[in-house]
């Protein structure tokens, strides 16, 4: 038996009683997995957009309407092309892990192999696949179409962006 006492709230006695364990499940294969440190809360962001140009390998961050900042990036490759479309980002990563899509293999937040550098912005998937910004570690790719879909960009720009946007942002991908 166990006896809670919560400030304001009368003494709740529990029975404790042993459940049956749960089932065990797989996941689903992302390429991106969400690391245990929480992210902190975002920024407050007034009229926010993100509007990514895959001919110029350019995204550009817009605040009022007004152009902020403009950051080269790396595409996905033939076979593996980054999706056109208005999205939403949806999940924001601080040091993120990272599963290979094809391998499984994980790669962990900080280690030198991590293709995802120090930040993960998430704005859509494609079946198991994750497909947002992140950093990277090799810049010479940069203007090039070498990823799986995601766009890659320097670990200072992605870190910027960061903080510059918030879930639910909206991201426009075009040709």
């Amino acid at each position: 038996m166990m006896i809670c006492v919560v400030p304001g709230i009368a003494i709740a006695l529990f029975q404790v009683r042993r459940l049956p364990a749960l089932p065990k499940f797989d996941l689903p294969n992302f390429q991106a997995m969400v690391a245990p440190k929480a992210s902190p809360a975002p920024s407050p962001v007034i009229e926010t957009k993100l509007v990514v140009d895959l001919s110029d390998r350019k995204v550009r961050l817009f605040e009022k309407k007004k152009l902020k900042a403009t950051y080269p990036i790396a595409i996905g490759q033939e076979g593996w092309e980054t999706p056109i479309g208005s999205f939403k980002v949806s999940q924001m990563v601080e040091n993120p892990t990272w599963q290979h899509p094809i391998t499984g293999e994980h790669i962990p937040a900080g280690d030198q192999d991590n293709p995802l550098g120090k930040r993960w912005i998430g704005f859509t998937s494609q079946g198991k696949l994750l497909i947002g910004f992140h950093g990277t570690k090799d810049y010479s790719l940069l203007g090039q179409a070498v990823s799986h879909g995601c766009l890659r960009m320097r670990n200072a720009d992605v870190v910027a962006l960061y903080q510059a946007v918030k879930v639910g942002t909206p991201v426009e991908v075009k040709k």
